[in-house]
């Protein structure tokens, strides 16, 4: 009688098992490879200076993946520059509620009282920290004496909108509050923001003009997140291949909102684009690139920005994605996107 073949627990010996976990893997490393010829087939559009090794690589954020990030990004802890002070204040949410952390940047030597920049992090509304624009800061008091604050607001989609608007215009009521002790001037205060912190940027803007008594002089939005509709496009016309894609645009709107961004009725503030009326906003400084999945809704909304009489500089980086200006900081291109940002906060500012 033949002895039966001794099989380990949960060994799977089946032909069709085998071949459909084959074929699995053939279709997977069919699909990476189908991404990586459209990355290098897209490298191609990037302006020369910009390119690098790591744009070939997948980003992708997502309800596995946005965990690992923020845990990345919150034990990474930024040096402060030299000749830089920081604080960290706590501010309260609102009358018994949590506090939210402020940091406030400035010159260690600096006197008399100052101008304000309150800037937003960005992020995708998901993940993100004010100590990662630590360089923009220092590069931004290196050329300007001013104070900038940021706040550390919650983050979708534990806390989606309202929460991280409300943390900011909370701080930034409470850098006005306290312009004594800042030695702050509140009549000179500019919101800014990059990504989806422009997003937010441009939405206290509009709550800020609303409700007073807050009057920005300024917005400075650097490749601002600023339609949720950009999520229903059908054609990206060859923008978002690289750092923030269609697919980390729908997961960061439908974090912030709470539900399908693509719907097109959205609470006051929480979808900037969808404002109707833009008259009485402060002047507007926008820039993105040409390849930024951002582009054209920045575009769109820097024109309706003109047209309702709010003074716009729109400034458009060719062969640019999003963020490139953190990727390749020396590039020629970053030089001349942040010599036009400067300018604009310096006409601001007076």
């Amino acid at each position: 009688m033949p002895t039966p073949t001794k099989r380990e627990p949960g060994a799977d010996t089946h032909p069709r098992n085998w071949s459909a976990r084959w074929l699995l893997a053939v279709g997977v490393g069919a699909i990476a490879a189908v991404v990586a010829a459209r990355r290098v087939r897209s490298m191609a559009k990037v302006a020369p200076e910009l390119r690098g090794p790591l744009l070939l690589a997948p980003s992708t954020i997502n309800g596995f993946t946005r965990p690992l990030l923020q845990w990345l990004l919150k034990s990474t802890n930024a040096a402060i520059p030299a000749g830089v002070r920081m604080a960290t204040h706590p501010v309260r949410r609102g009358e018994g509620a949590p506090t939210t952390g402020l940091l406030v940047f400035e010159r260690e030597e600096s006197s008399g009282v100052r101008p304000v920049l309150f800037w937003i992090h960005g992020g995708g509304y998901v993940v993100g920290k004010p100590e990662q624009d630590m360089a923009f800061i220092a590069g931004l008091l290196d050329r300007l004496d001013i104070v900038v604050a940021s706040v550390d607001y919650r983050l979708a989609p534990d806390h989606p909108f309202p929460a991280p608007l409300d943390d900011c215009h909370a701080a930034l009521e409470w850098v006005v509050e306290h312009a004594d002790d800042l030695r702050i001037d509140p009549a000179r205060v500019v919101i800014g923001g990059q990504s989806a912190g422009g997003g937010l940027a441009a939405a206290l803007v509009q709550r800020a003009v609303d409700q007073g008594p807050i009057a920005p002089v300024l917005q400075l939005l650097v490749y601002p997140m600023l339609d949720a509709m950009t999520v229903a496009r059908q054609d990206d016309a060859g923008t978002g291949d690289f750092i923030w894609t269609s697919a980390n645009n729908r997961y960061g709107w439908q974090s912030y909102l709470g539900g399908d961004p693509t719907l097109g009725s959205y609470p006051a503030y929480a979808v900037p684009a969808a404002r109707a009326d833009l008259s009485g906003l402060p002047p507007a400084w926008i820039g993105v690139g040409t390849l930024d999945l951002f582009c054209a809704e920045d575009r769109a909304y820097a024109e309706r920005l003109r047209e309702a009489g709010v003074a716009c500089e729109f400034h458009l980086t060719e062969g640019a994605y999003h963020g490139f200006d953190i990727f390749r900081p020396e590039a020629a291109a970053t030089v001349a996107f942040n010599d036009s940002l400067f300018a604009a906060l310096r006409k601001a500012l007076g």
